[in-house]
């Protein structure tokens, strides 16, 4: 399974939004126990495999 950054930042990005708009629905407790599961088999899957130090450059970030 390959999957670039801006997929993984889509995938994060969306996860709040999704737990938010759920837990405003108080009648569909099943879809927030799916999202919830689904984000756990992905962040397993994503943790299993091996991220080679030159995928990402060293950022440094600065106060200005």
């Amino acid at each position: 399974m390959k999957i670039t950054r801006r997929k993984l930042a889509g995938i994060l990005a969306a996860a709040p939004a999704l737990a938010s708009a759920s837990q405003t629905t108080a009648d569909q407790p099943d879809l927030l126990k799916i999202a919830r599961d689904r984000m756990k088999s992905n962040s397993d899957a994503l943790a299993k495999e091996p991220i080679p130090m030159s995928t990402e450059p060293a950022v440094t970030f600065r106060a200005e």
